[in-house]
Formats: C-alpha cells, structure tokens, sequence
C-alpha cells in the first residue's frame, strides 16, 4: 500500500535484469589497421567502430583501411558515411557494403539518417546509428531497424548530464519493447565506463585501445605476480618437460 491507503501494486523490478547467454562485446574504436591486428590477436576483440576523422589520423585511404580491417576481425565493422543527405548517404553506403559482410554502415541520427537506416535494413544491411544524446532518440532509431545505436556517454558527460543514466534509460526503453537493436556504449574515456556500461546491460562498448590496454590492469595482480614469481625462485621450483 503506498500513501493515503493506495495500492500502487508490486515495485517496479530493476532494469539490468539477468541477460542469459550475452556478453558485452568490446569493439576497438580505431582506424589504425597496426593497432587492430595486434590486440585483436588476444581473441578479446569483436568489432570494430571507424570514422573518416580516425582514418585521417592514419593517412590511408579509408576505404582500403576497412578492407584490411574485416579480415582481422570476425564482427562488425562500423563504417561512417559523410554525406549528410538520405541519397549521399545511400551512395557510400553502396560502396561500403561492397566491401565485406561484416560493414555495418554508420549513419547519423538525423531524419535523413534514420531514412537511411530504415532502407539499408531492409535490404539486410547493418547499420550503426551514431551520435545518440537521448533516450527517445534511441528509441526512434530502433524504430527504424538500427542494428546498433551509439550513446556517447563520454560527451553527455561533459556537459554536466548523466552519460551512463542515458544507457539505463535505453536499456528499459529497449527491454520494455522487445528492440533487437544493440547498445553500443560509445565516447569510452575510461575503464569506469566500461565497467558501469556492462552492470547497466550495454551489449557493446566501442573502446579507444589507450582504454582497451587498461582493462585488465590492476596493482593487486602486478603485486601478487611478482610475489609468486619471487616465492618459486627461493624454493628453486622449476618446470621441466
């Protein structure tokens, strides 16, 4: 019973319900070709987000770059469009498309975009759509047939709002509507965002590889390494085949 005798009926359960049989997938989000190849060799890497930005920073063509990005890793392959209007967007998405399976076409989360998104969908592409601030924004995009939507945490942050309330709110909005589109936790500064991304049931975090080298640090396990090694050098403990 709640105040004045009112039955509000049983308390709204929590939105980061168990997800059986997911795990949060960790894309790099780079366009260096060097840097993929290397992590993604630890078998810790799904995917992978670009932008023409990132591909300038490495001076190669960006077309050829994500050629060489689908071979190294078996997941999504985020490619950015730059045209801003629904038929620009549709034009370089047929160029990306060409290049591999796993290109899911980033488009922006503008009326053109999700135009865009809806009719890349339907002819069974992926589609990423980028630059997400709002939940209702979010929910608009999986409307329109998104494979991902991308909620940039770090910036929402930056202008004094909630970056890791926007992906709980997104994550009941999806779950109460049964949404297949996937949330990928974008504008990752550090690894407190990764770790509070995958409590809240993002089902993908796109990392800088500054981060990704990050995540599995920790000065207890350099510590206790270091003791351990130390400890079988002084018994004389070696390992012979």
């Amino acid at each position: 019973m709640g105040p004045h005798g009112v039955d509000f009926g049983p308390p709204t359960p929590h939105i980061n319900q168990k997800r059986i049989g997911t795990a949060m997938k960790i894309f790099l989000d780079t366009a260096d070709v060097a840097e993929i190849r290397e992590y993604a060799a630890s078998g810790l890497v799904d995917g992978v987000t670009t932008n023409p930005s990132l591909a300038a920073k490495t001076g190669r063509d960006y077309v050829e770059s994500l050629k060489e990005i689908c071979d190294i890793v078996p997941g999504a392959v985020s490619a950015e469009v730059l045209a801003t209007d629904y038929d620009g967007m549709l034009k370089q998405a047929a160029i990306f498309t060409k290049i591999a399976k796993n290109i899911a076409v980033k488009v922006p989360l503008t009326w053109d975009g999700l135009k865009a998104c809806a009719a890349l969908s339907a002819q069974g592409h992926m589609v990423n759509v980028t630059l997400c601030f709002s939940p209702v924004q979010a929910m608009m995009a999986a409307k329109a047939g998104a494979t991902f939507i991308s909620p940039f945490i770090g910036r929402v942050d930056d202008i004094g709002e909630d970056g890791l309330g926007l992906i709980r709110d997104i994550r009941a909005i999806y779950d109460n509507y049964g949404f297949k589109t996937q949330i990928l936790a974008a504008s990752v500064r550090h690894v407190m965002h990764v770790r509070e991304a995958a409590l809240l049931g993002a089902d993908v975090a796109t990392i800088p590889t500054d981060v990704f080298k990050k995540l599995l640090g920790h000065p207890l396990t350099d510590k206790g390494l270091a003791a351990f090694i130390a400890d079988a050098k002084k018994a004389g403990v070696v390992i012979k085949g």
